[in-house]
């Protein structure tokens, strides 16, 4: 691939030492950026939104522990990848029996559906807000767009990287504007990120959903993939010092992905809290974005949830496509994949569902892939037969295994509420 062709030399001249400084990073960013696009996706725009503006700036420190959460389980992704040379999914398939291996695949396929669902809508909901484009009509521009994405990917995985951070950077800018002219109370923020506290049981579910949504399970399988092959250590050693160098990529991508997920619940708390609104519907924040901040925070708002959702629905696909071909050595055509999970959001917007509604429900069936991601791997990236000098210490062991107590246990408990509350 042209993107190896490029990428190789300098990170092997990085690796000899040739390169210094901080140009020494450059080579090896990029693969955790496509990542965190997961994590920014338009699911987390409603949850993040009414948590601002039912109980203000209170909730941030929740956003805060999951950016510290999806540090950890995207560094045990990645360093699969370097260590192994493979991602998850193939790991799976050679510890897993044959049966096991199709059972995840086929969950692993729904949980990308769903995934595919939140952001999908997601981008029709912007086009909706932003032109006043009908969501049908919406949802067909989005495939186009998408399709348009992926088109990047001829031109090597680094040209795709390089959009996808582009992409990121316009939402970053978009949210940006919108705290600029939200005025938030910086004291207040600060109390908000660093006091863990809740207020009544509603509070707690609804700190339940973030941290549930934090962990996406297509992102764990697409990480192992993007640095399985992306540049190669041939001993050790430099295994080790590649992976140093991928955390700083992870770091550096889970802050930005973090504040985006801040600014969104800190603008509603300056905008809707202060007013005693409590904002739920997309659509709804929305109009009171422009009519509390003016038209641009409107248009930043909507342009933010149209690049989310084009971007984080390119990266869904490139994810279903790792787990055919991980977990039962299969593989079809991107564009003909893309083509496939465009069906079911444009059957469900079709039929005139609600899209905060439809997006809230994608997010209860991605909690169903979480365990199925997480506890493979753990347990591989714990084993030195595996992963060699990469093998987990064991304080990231149990930080790892606390890491999928809590998340799964929440995403039952945000089940069973969901459910049958």
């Amino acid at each position: 691939m042209v993107y190896k062709r490029r990428v190789r030399p300098t990170a092997e001249a990085v690796l000899a030492g040739d390169i210094k400084g901080w140009r020494r990073i450059l080579p090896f960013l990029g693969p955790a950026f496509i990542a965190a696009v997961a994590y920014i996706d338009p699911g987390n725009f409603a949850t993040n939104i009414t948590a601002g503006s039912q109980y203000g700036y209170l909730l941030l420190w929740v956003i805060a522990f999951s950016n510290l959460m999806a540090v950890l389980i995207q560094s045990l992704s990645a360093k699969l990848g370097i260590a192994t040379g493979k991602n998850l999914p193939e790991v799976s398939r050679e510890h897993f029996s044959k049966k096991t291996s199709i059972f995840l695949w086929i969950q692993a396929e729904l949980v990308i559906i769903a995934t595919d669902l939140a952001e999908f809508i997601g981008a029709a909901l912007g086009l909706y807000l932003l032109f006043n484009i009908p969501m049908l009509p919406a949802a067909l521009i989005t495939a186009v767009g998408s399709f348009a994405i992926l088109e990047l990917q001829r031109r090597g995985f680094r040209a795709f990287e390089a959009g996808i951070s582009g992409m990121v950077l316009i939402v970053v800018l978009a949210f940006a504007f919108q705290t600029f002219l939200a005025q938030p109370q910086w004291g207040d923020v600060a109390t908000g990120i660093f006091t863990p506290q809740f207020k009544g049981v509603d509070s707690l579910l609804l700190a339940t959903g973030i941290l549930g949504a934090t962990v996406m399970p297509h992102a764990i399988y697409l990480h192992s993939s993007l640095t399985q092959s992306r540049v190669v250590g041939r001993n050790e050693g430099e295994k080790r010092r590649i992976f140093r160098f991928e955390f700083i990529d992870i770091v550096i991508a889970m802050i930005i992905a973090g504040a985006i997920n801040m600014s969104m619940l800190i603008i509603a708390a300056a905008v809707f809290h202060t007013q005693g609104l409590v904002v739920e519907d997309l659509d709804i924040a929305y109009n009171g974005l422009r009519d509390a901040l003016g038209p641009m925070a409107a248009v930043s708002f909507g342009l933010g949830l149209l690049i989310a959702g084009l971007a984080s629905s390119s990266v869904g696909t490139l994810a279903g496509d790792v787990v055919m071909q991980g977990f039962i050595r299969r593989k079809i055509p991107l564009y003909l994949r893309r083509a496939i999970t465009m069906i079911p959001p444009i059957a469900i917007i079709a039929s005139g569902v609600n899209a905060t509604y439809a997006l809230v429900l994608s997010q209860v069936i991605l909690s169903f892939g979480i365990a199925f991601a997480l506890v493979p791997l753990v347990m591989f990236t714990s084993k030195r037969d595996i992963m060699g000098s990469l093998v987990n210490h064991r304080v990231t062991t149990g930080l790892g295994w606390t890491v999928v107590v809590i998340v799964v246990a929440l995403n039952i408990y945000l089940l069973w509420e969901t459910i049958f509350a």
